[in-house]
């Protein structure tokens, strides 16, 4: 039953990265057609784009939410694939709990830096 829990929650992660990449892709590369995502006008690197989107709140989440999908659905898969090695019972734990020692690490790293931009670009 777990597993079953698990491997839905894989599959959600891939809808939300699928959704959330999209969106990335139309902000940084359909600009010149929608043109509602750059305030600053311009290619979608320039710096001045890149402050004034990092000052919004909802950039923030959308950056937290991709990466707690993305860590989630790549280290699960990551998981499922060395267990498919057969290892023994405690190196499978052994192996469940770096992977989400290093999840978890990431993900605060990866939230940090989220939040320190944004409160950076506040101050800019």
């Amino acid at each position: 039953m777990r597993d079953q829990a698990l491997w839905t929650w894989h599959i959600i992660s891939a809808a939300v990265i699928g959704g959330l990449l999209g969106l990335h892709m139309a902000i940084m590369h359909l600009d010149a057609l929608l043109g509602i995502f750059n305030p600053a006008g311009g290619h979608p690197v320039d710096w001045e784009n890149v402050v004034a989107r990092s000052k919004e709140a909802g950039f923030a989440v959308n950056y937290v939410l991709l990466l707690a999908a993305g860590l989630f659905h790549g280290f699960y898969g990551l998981r499922n694939i060395l267990f498919e090695l057969n290892p023994g019972k405690g190196l499978r734990g052994g192996i469940t709990l770096v992977l989400i020692a290093g999840g978890f690490g990431l993900f605060a790293l990866g939230t940090w830096a989220v939040i320190a931009g944004f409160q950076k670009a506040g101050t800019v």
